[in-house]
């Protein structure tokens, strides 16, 4: 059968399957050395392919964990001695551990190269150090190599071209099938990276890059490259692990989550047979039963698994079959063992990772002897957002970003140092926690808290440079909103939302359920309301400020400055500095609703309600919030508990003797401190004593009426001088006199009574506007 018409027969098949893809748990199973799977399968002319394959590696070069994982590739690819092949999907170099990262990753790659890899598709992080350093000193040029594999790049295209900027695919020989891997790193790299360093370059659509190629390589063509079996190698995912007991979510729960993974599970070309995926550092393993059992997997992070896909080629019939497929976890050392021993005893069964473990002793010796210096010490832990138990909630605000945001303002605030007013950071440059072993798996410190210079470094490791640039209000609110991602061309990325850390004197409101663009309700500034037109000087890494993570807004401030400072001894500077660390508890950003609207005053006696969610951090060791109290000008005004941490409703009261014009609500944190400041307008009540009737309706000119007492009052004056007149002339005129008086005074005093009414409706129309809302941080110690 011709590639062709096996293609057109996949593509029949996927029309006529309406069911839900299965999921398929992992079913890779090792093989003694003695019993390894023949490479040519029993029946005549066919071949078997291993699929060996790992993604997001991120240099974990260390003692108990680079080993292990080498060698249960070694274990894996033994099971198909002649015909395995291994590959990556991209991120094996940056955010590393301190042993890789001290030397620029030059451990990782050499041991990547020990292991054979192939090819790889490029990942974001690949870009970490810019452009020329990935082809230039990763890669090597033509000659002097350095990454031994071949790195791909199908979607990486010079600067207002389709030209290549990387190599876009691999041929391996596996016993005489060619196999075509094809590379595509995520579209949203640009964002992801330090802007300067890939100005040359830009990233399209990855599916689009990898169908483009695909129909290359099977177009019959010698001379533009052929492959029998294709292979897809995506640095981009789905955004949730799966289940292996219970194969949830499926692959369509997956799809539905994710448009970018939906694209790339439904619309990657037939005549690609494997589809490996990346970057989100999720594990599943998929069997999509709607493309021809086409396989849709990745292996998690951190060299945890490895994935495993085996196939059986027909070369008389161009026929490619699904074997099985799984995700295989690394071995590790059994009760008792210690990591070093058991590196020791993986060495001695294979020659392979007795390589690798010389690299990997090499680099933790220089590792060690770098990064054991104490740098400073924790007063208690300070980690990132924690979610189900895992690390690394990028959705949420943490002790970790705040304390990084403040180290910043605290490094850049000097004028030669930029001046910053605001320290900045988002969630994705925050890769590991500061904890005592013992609370989390990933907490590493010792038992008295002290941070060495590794465990510094691996808090910040990317080595960005330090700048500063200057946003007016508007703009810096317009960054807060853009924690609501969108891309560029307003598409959702597959991180639909990212909480910014944000400096102690920084904080903000807003409203979870508000439109894309109007979630931000307020922002206070060293206890001041955010100015719209004022400028504000704000520090943070050269990545996020040249617009990375579609934080476009940092990108058009002006006077941007480099400061010359590397994030890293910036930030171990400031460990020393100030140790032992002590975290801050209190939210630089509140959620709340029921806010007064702002086209209107709160009355005098009145009540508004006004809705709290999510009132405690949910870094390590942060103390559930308990209750919540508002004051009025120092007067209590309500009270709520605040249910299981997180959540309060709490009634306010306006004092019905409260004055009417401009005044403060203060609602306040009792266990963490948060303190949300909220000035109102306050409307007098209408019934309030002293406040001026409506003037009744007057009587005609003339007309004596109880409403106008001054005009009877002269009436009867008038008539007190005509009778005066047959006594005395003078007293007659002195009572007509008076009565007029009386008359004119009466007048006065009706027209008086209006002009009250009149200016108290003055007044409340000018008191009346919008209820601006600013939070102002308790003064915690650090």
């Amino acid at each position: 059968m011709s590639r062709m018409s096996r293609r057109v027969q996949a593509l029949l098949l996927s029309a006529a399957l309406i069911a839900p893809a299965a999921a398929i748990p992992a079913t890779a199973v090792w093989a003694d050395d003695a019993a390894n799977q023949p490479a040519v399968a029993a029946e005549s002319g066919k071949t078997t392919i291993n699929l060996l394959n790992f993604n997001d590696f991120h240099g974990r070069i260390d003692t108990g964990l680079t080993v292990p994982f080498a060698a249960t590739i070694e274990q894996l690819r033994a099971e198909y001695k002649d015909s395995t092949l291994l590959l990556a999907a991209g991120d094996n170099i940056g955010a590393s551990l301190f042993n890789s990262s001290v030397q620029k990753d030059q451990p990782t790659i050499d041991v990547l190269n020990a292991l054979g890899v192939k090819a790889s598709a490029v990942g974001n992080h690949e870009f970490d150090q810019g452009y020329a350093d990935l082809t230039d000193r990763v890669i090597g040029k033509d000659g002097a190599r350095n990454a031994q594999w071949d790195y791909l790049g199908a979607n990486v295209y010079k600067k207002g071209t389709k030209t290549p900027a990387l190599q876009e695919y691999s041929i391996q020989n596996v016993n005489g099938v060619k196999v075509g891997v094809i590379g595509a790193v995520t579209q949203e790299t640009s964002t992801l990276v330090s802007p300067g360093g890939i100005k040359d370059i830009e990233f399209g659509d990855p599916v689009e890059a990898v169908n483009r190629v695909a129909a290359q390589l099977t177009d019959g063509d010698e001379s533009n490259g052929e492959a029998d079996v294709l292979v897809a190698e995506y640095h981009e995912g789905a955004s949730a692990n799966e289940d292996p007991k219970t194969g949830e979510p499926t692959l369509a729960d997956q799809e539905s989550a994710s448009p970018v993974f939906k694209e790339i599970v439904d619309q990657t070309s037939a005549a690609v047979d494997v589809v490996f995926t990346a970057h989100t550092h999720m594990a599943y393993d998929y069997v999509d039963a709607a493309h021809a059992d086409r396989p849709v997997i990745q292996t998690g992070s951190y060299a945890a698994n490895v994935g495993q896909v085996v196939l059986d080629y027909d070369k008389a019939s161009d026929k490619v079959t699904y074997v099985k497929s799984g995700n295989v976890p690394s071995v590790t050392a059994p009760e008792g063992v210690k990591p070093a021993d058991f590196d020791a005893q993986l060495a001695e069964k294979y020659p392979t990772v007795a390589k690798v473990k010389k690299i990997v002793d090499a680099a933790v010796a220089k590792g060690e002897e770098e990064g054991s210096k104490k740098v400073g010490s924790i007063a208690s832990s300070v980690t990132t957002a924690f979610k189900d138990g895992a690390r690394d909630d990028r959705a949420s605000e943490s002790t970790m970003g705040n304390l990084v945001a403040d180290s910043l303002l605290d490094s850049l605030s000097s004028a030669d140092r930029g001046g910053a007013q605001i320290g900045v950071v988002n969630p994705g440059g925050l890769r590991a926690e500061f904890c005592k072993t013992g609370e989390n798996e990933k907490c590493t410190l010792d038992a008295d808290g002290n941070i060495t210079y590794a465990q510094a470094n691996a808090v910040l490791p990317f080595l960005n440079n330090l700048w500063t640039t200057t946003l007016t209000g508007a703009q810096f609110k317009e960054a807060l909103e853009q924690q609501w991602q969108t891309t560029e061309d307003g598409s959702e990325p597959s991180r639909p939302y990212l909480q910014l850390g944000l400096s102690h004197n920084v904080s903000y409101t807003y409203d979870p359920n508000a439109p894309q663009g109007s979630h931000i309700t307020s922002v206070t500034v060293n206890g001041e309301p955010l100015d719209p037109a004022k400028d504000y000087r704000i520090g943070s890494f050269s990545f996020l400020l040249q617009g990375g993570d579609n934080f476009r807004a940092f990108g058009q401030g002006k006077d941007t400055k480099d400061t010359g400072l590397v994030d890293r001894d910036a930030w171990i500077a400031y460990i020393t500095a100030n140790s032992p660390l002590k975290p801050r508890y209190d939210r630089r950003a509140v959620a709340v609703t029921g806010v007064p609207a702002a086209d209107s005053a709160v009355k005098a006696g009145s009540s508004f309600e006004l809705d709290f969610s999510k009132l405690t951090l949910t870094s390590l060791g942060v103390p559930a919030e308990t209750k919540l109290t508002a004051t009025i000008d120092g007067t209590e005004v309500g009270s709520a508990a605040v249910e299981n941490g997180d959540t309060a409703k709490l009634t306010v009261t306006v004092p019905a003797t409260q004055a009417a014009g401009a005044a403060t609500l203060v609602v306040t944190g009792e266990t963490n401190g948060t303190t949300v400041t909220l000035p109102i307008t306050v409307a007098a009540d209408a019934t309030e004593p002293g406040t001026p009737a409506e003037p009744g309706t007057p009587a005609e000119p003339g007309t004596p009426d109880a409403s106008q007492p001054g005009q009877n009052a002269g009436n009867n004056g008038q008539q007190s001088g005509q009778n005066g007149s047959n006594t005395g002339s003078n007293a007659g005129s002195n009572n007509t006199a008076n009565g007029q008086n009386n008359g004119q005074n009466g007048a006065l005093a009706t027209t008086g009574a209006s002009a009250g009414v009149v200016a108290a409706v003055m007044m409340l129309l000018l008191a009346a506007g919008a209820v601006a809302i600013r939070v102002a941080r308790s003064g915690n110690a650090r």
